[in-house]
């Protein structure tokens, strides 16, 4: 009886669950589960950014003036961590004003939150041209089903920095649309990237004196976010939009309408430093460096040293200063400065030598256009120096330490340099990618069995951008314990058990000679004993492993530089024990990577060989799956052992 009972009960719950409204969807609105249907992925969706850009000439200058609106609707609880948001700002980008508000969504209406309360900070960017600061908020009451509002304007005190127009973003956007209202004696050049696949309506219209742009994009699937891409500016779709000439006063001035026009403003800023007569402290010091040396080449090196290891780089910009070298005397006194210091007094240093430095602009490689493409300042970050020996240019960046002159900074590999020749003359050449080789690990190893503990004596040479990088965190290992645990922890082979017991450096901090490591280690228990049978795995080092990639990554991914693992290991046969298996030898090549292994019986000793060469900068995703394919064969191999027999 009680059970007919209790089962009428749950037979009546479940039939007044089934006529409520569902009320997972019931407590937000229709559009809110629209959305969540069609980005269930998401935790916020873009559903408005409309850009309105005005270009104007009044009183023979350009005006450009940007106004925004951003709406956004947030789909999950971690709305409260995009509730910070930040604006940024500087001398060429003025904020003019800023509306902020939230909406919170209760009891099935939208409470509204204006934001009242914004902190303005300075930033210390890295650029070479951005004193930027920043203007902070907080959303209020942010939560599921919530939606802010962001409208902002600004002022871009120059023509030449117009922003690039993005059309993706790394969440979906419902709509977007951009309006670009100019005198219809200005005019542009739209350049475009990554556009293809995308459908994006552009529409133009003349009105009275102006001229109507208008581009509108919908339903725009958000991008995947992944580390060590390149550059986004490869992957999102955007237009740069680049003012190329304006007529004043019934004639034409060319603004951007190619390289010139960006070399010629430039060297505007440049033209006039360091026209005085150097520091005689200068001039004694720059003699005294090149007393003994023979060619200029030499000459050159022991100038670019010594800014290097002298002159602290400090990235501090204001303004036109971003773009205008102080004097070097003035570097010389404070032995501080950015980029463009570092250049000028390392011009005038060899300026006194007898040499002829050449101011360069260039981009890193987290900028990938090209200075035909967009010849506008967006198009460079950084200042160096270029020296034309004997037939030969050097890309010297006295921003970096440790650098040898034949080597540019790893992070302008491959990229496009803008050499300033004078006035009206410039080139533009590409700095060379360096060779794997140049960037070299090489492992020299001698090895023996003690039961099956591993003992080892290690000699590393290590080279070019590698070798930097271990001088730049050596400089913070600055007691005997500290060094022995970096290399424990740099040099580690075999398994987690491996220790340094001693070791010794030479040419530590040489600008030009290979550091060497010789050290002895052991890694207890490496060997495993079964009956009569050693078995020891002699790769001890698996380096293309930490090449391998994830299988579902879309976007290309970029490595620092191109680098060569080059390891040999002698192991004696432990005394009463014969070989009693050695692996096959292995070889790989395609043009992504070689490797190699081999095993050669010597006098009562194995001799293991092993080289990596990785020969790419980036990969698509496409060469990405190759380089794993082959990995994987290789990481087959690192697991092979020797098997020693007991006689």
């Amino acid at each position: 009886m009680n059970q007919n009972k209790n089962l009428h009960i749950y037979l009546f719950v479940l039939t007044f669950i089934a006529l409520l409204p569902n009320c997972a969807n019931a407590q937000y609105t229709r559009e809110f589960d629209l959305i969540k249907n069609k980005y269930p992925d998401s935790k916020i969706v873009r559903l408005l950014e409309d850009v309105k850009i005005s270009v104007a000439l009044k009183d023979n200058e350009l005006e450009v003036k940007q106004s925004f609106i951003e709406e956004d609707l947030y789909l999950d609880q971690s709305a409260t961590y995009g509730s910070k948001r930040t604006l940024r700002f500087s001398a060429f980008f003025e904020l003019q004003s800023v509306e902020a508000t939230s909406y919170e969504y209760r009891d099935g209406k939208y409470k509204t939150h204006k934001v009242e309360e914004f902190l303005e900070k300075d930033e210390l960017d890295d650029s070479f041209h951005d004193d930027t600061k920043s203007l902070n908020f907080i959303y209020p009451n942010l939560s599921t089903g919530s939606k802010t509002k962001l409208e902002y304007t600004e002022i871009v005190k120059n023509p030449r920095f117009l922003s690039p127009i993005y059309f993706g973003d790394f969440f979906p956007i419902k709509q977007k649309k951009v309006t670009l209202v100019a005198d219809k004696d200005i005019t542009f050049r739209f350049q475009e990237f990554n556009t293809e696949d995308y459908h994006i309506a552009f529409s133009k219209e003349e009105k009275r004196n102006t001229i109507i742009y208008t581009w509108e994009i919908l339903d725009v699937d958000k991008h995947k976010h992944e580390d060590n891409v390149p550059s986004y500016q490869r992957v999102l779709p955007h237009i740069i939009p680049i003012i190329t000439s304006y007529k004043s006063n019934d004639q034409t001035v060319n603004l951007l309408h190619d390289v010139s026009g960006l070399y010629q403003w430039y060297y505007s800023m440049v033209k006039d430093i360091n026209l005085s007569e150097p520091d005689p402290n200068l001039v004694t010091l720059t003699k005294t460096l090149i007393k003994d040396k023979t060619t200029d080449l030499e000459k050159a090196r022991a100038i670019y040293y010594w800014t290097q290891q002298n002159i602290k780089y400090i990235a501090f910009e204001y303004a036109l200063g971003g773009f205008i070298p102080r004097e070097a005397n003035d570097v010389f006194k404070k032995k501080y400065g950015d980029c463009k210091d570092n250049s000028s007094i390392l011009y005038e240093m060899l300026k006194i030598a007898g040499l002829e430095g050449h101011l360069t602009w260039i981009g890193t490689r987290s900028i990938t256009y090209s200075y035909n493409e967009v010849p506008t300042p967006i198009v460079d970050n950084h200042m160096i120096l270029s020296l034309k020996l004997d037939g030969k240019i050097y890309f010297l960046d006295a921003t970096g330490r440790y650098l040898p002159i034949e080597m540019p900074s790893s992070f302008i590999q491959g990229k496009e340099a803008l050499i300033s020749n004078g006035e009206t003359n410039y080139e533009i050449v590409e700095v060379p990618v360096m060779d794997p080789k140049s960037n070299s690990f090489k492992e020299t190893n001698t090895l023996a069995l003690e039961e099956t503990n591993l003992t080892g004596r290690t000699t590393t040479e290590i080279s070019g951008y590698y070798k930097i990088d271990f001088f730049n965190q050596l400089e913070d290992e600055n007691t005997p314990t500290k060094i022995k645990d970096y290399y424990t922890t740099k040099l580690t082979k075999g398994n987690n058990k491996f220790l340094v017991d001693d070791v010794s450096e030479k040419n530590k901090y040489d600008y030009d000679k290979n550091l060497i490591v010789d050290y002895t280690f052991n890694i207890n228990d490496y060997a495993k004993k079964l009956g009569d049978e050693i078995y020891v795995n002699l790769n001890l080092n698996r380096d293309a492993s930490h090449y391998k990639f994830e299988n579902n990554r879309e976007n290309d991914i970029e490595v620092r530089y191109k680098s060569y693992y080059d390891y040999q290991t002698t192991l004696t046969v432990p005394e009463g024990y014969t070989v009693d298996y050695i692996p096959e030898n292995y070889a790989v090549s395609n043009p992504f990577l070689e490797a190699t292994i081999s095993y050669e019986n010597i006098d009562n000793s194995i001799v293991y060989k092993h080289t990596l060469e990785m020969k790419f900068l980036t990969l698509n995703a496409q060469e990405q799956k190759e380089v794993n394919s082959v990995i994987k064969t290789i990481e087959k191999n690192y697991k092979e052992t020797l098997v020693f027999k007991k006689q």
